[in-house]
């Protein structure tokens, strides 16, 4: 029972350590820090619209991209119907980046931030790639 003192004295030292990162953080700021993806859109007649509004493709594209390669690969259908009835082609090239042209800034940004690597690539590529295989 003599080393109670230094038990205490010890684990909160050990606390302290552990969670220093984190209070470090949010004294710097640098806790809310969220990396903002550059928006830049092609002008393209009868596409001024998102597939769904921006909240909603920033939390569902994974799964919508994994629905789509799904459809379109696995059972033929090609056509998504979004909720307000207009139609898109299943194609990450052709749809999303058609207008997204931007990888490194729209889709690298936030990947990279929270060190994703989405397997997309593999298989689509982007103008930029297009032009440096040349």
């Amino acid at each position: 029972m003599h080393d109670t003192l230094k038990i205490i004295i010890g684990l909160v030292v050990f606390l302290i350590l552990m969670t220093f990162p984190l209070w470090y953080n949010l004294a710097n700021g640098k806790a809310t820090y969220r990396p903002e993806p550059e928006v830049i859109t092609k002008s393209i007649p009868g596409k001024d619209k998102c597939i769904l509004p921006a909240e909603q493709m920033r939390v569902r594209h994974l799964s919508l991209l994994n629905q789509w390669r799904d459809s379109a690969v696995r059972r033929g259908v090609r056509t998504y119907a979004a909720g307000d009835g207009r139609s898109f082609e299943m194609s990450l090239t052709r749809t999303c980046l058609d207008c997204h042209s931007n990888k490194d800034t729209f889709c690298d940004r936030c990947h990279n931030y929270l060190n994703v690597k989405p397997y997309c690539w593999g298989c689509h590529l982007t103008q930029q790639d297009t032009v440096q295989s040349r």
